[in-house]
């Protein structure tokens, strides 16, 4: 298995190398790709040191699968060229993510719509993943009307640049700002380009993403997104209204059999999901579990994950491993 990593010098993509590595995905040729800037430089991947190539001589060498973390313009130009020249691209950006011709993909929930057709699958926002993950199997349970959702975002699901900016404040050290305004004891309700709405694009990723996951636009979303000062690790506060009743107990034993999901819940031993517990791991982690007592057939739960992880990387490379497992690449 030819593999290309495409913008292996970012945040996302060094945890994609990681992931990878840790699940010992089938790589017989492994390209590493970036900007011109990068090219010539080294990187270590099990051991061994690849030197970077730039993006023509990645799609020269057709590879089967590449997994793109390079932004969406570079997405929007390459990820075509790559598909032309018959590789299978999964996206990391947002895209081709509400393309109607493209497949969004959380693997536990959809990946059995894959075909060898699908030459540019993307992979949803990291706030998204963690959302339907927990959302999904409620979803076929209880039937969701509405969800109101505030996230709590790691500065990580910025970038590096807003990670240095926490790091230089928590220092004590002026330098370059990736925030309009400190992050540092803030936080800041804009994730994301504000639109004409007055929602930011992060909000509206919240809303739609999973209608398109799920195939179904009958229920609807409202979103909240904000910027704390954590360097890993989005957090979740979620409201779900179901057409049908619940009970709480059922409620936590389908979560709990929900792969890829794991319930920590239980309010006497202060046990609720945290982003430092989350961090390196691959688990969507559910807690907080209680019944809204304002209306009927109403949910509040709280959900962590590590947004490098399978907010992004890991689940790009779950998505590789469906498509090896199934030999549509």
């Amino acid at each position: 298995m030819k593999v290309a990593v495409v913008g292996a010098t970012g945040m996302v993509g060094e945890v994609m190398l990681k992931v990878l590595a840790e699940r010992n995905f089938p790589i017989t040729d492994l390209l590493l790709v970036a900007s011109e800037r990068s090219v010539g430089k080294k990187l270590t991947y099990k051991g061994e040191e690849y030197a970077i190539i730039g993006l023509a001589d990645a799609v020269e060498a057709k590879p089967d699968i590449a997994i793109f973390s390079a932004g969406g313009d570079t997405s929007l130009e390459w990820a075509p060229k790559f598909a032309e020249a018959g590789t299978t691209v999964i996206d990391n950006s947002s895209a081709w993510r509400m393309d109607p011709t493209k497949k969004l993909v959380v693997p536990e929930i959809n990946a059995d719509e894959l075909t060898t057709e699908d030459k540019i699958i993307a992979n949803p926002n990291c706030s998204t993943i963690q959302l339907v993950m927990a959302l999904a199997p409620l979803h076929d349970k209880y039937k969701m009307k509405r969800v109101v959702i505030s996230t709590y975002q790691s500065v990580s699901g910025t970038g590096i640049k807003a990670v240095r900016q926490l790091e230089n404040e928590v220092a004590g050290i002026e330098g370059e700002m990736a925030y309009p305004y400190p992050i540092g004891r803030n936080a800041l309700p804009h994730c994301d380009v504000f639109l004409e709405n007055g929602y930011t694009k992060e909000e509206m990723k919240l809303a739609r993403e999973p209608q398109k996951i799920l195939n179904d636009r009958t229920f609807s979303i409202s979103a909240t997104a904000v910027r704390i000062p954590t360097s890993g690790g989005h957090s979740e506060s979620v409201n779900v209204e179901f057409y049908n009743d619940f009970e709480l107990n059922e409620v936590r034993q389908i979560l709990n059999n929900t792969s890829g999901v794991t319930v920590q819940d239980n309010p006497d031993t202060n046990t609720y999901p945290m982003p430092i517990y989350a961090h390196d791991k691959d688990e969507v982690f559910v807690g907080r579990i209680r019944r809204d007592e304002t209306q009927r057939n109403t949910l509040n739960m709280w959900i962590v994950a590590d947004n490098l992880r399978k907010g992004a990387a890991t689940n790009a490379v779950q998505i590789a491993e469906y498509l090896v497992a199934n030999k549509l690449v």
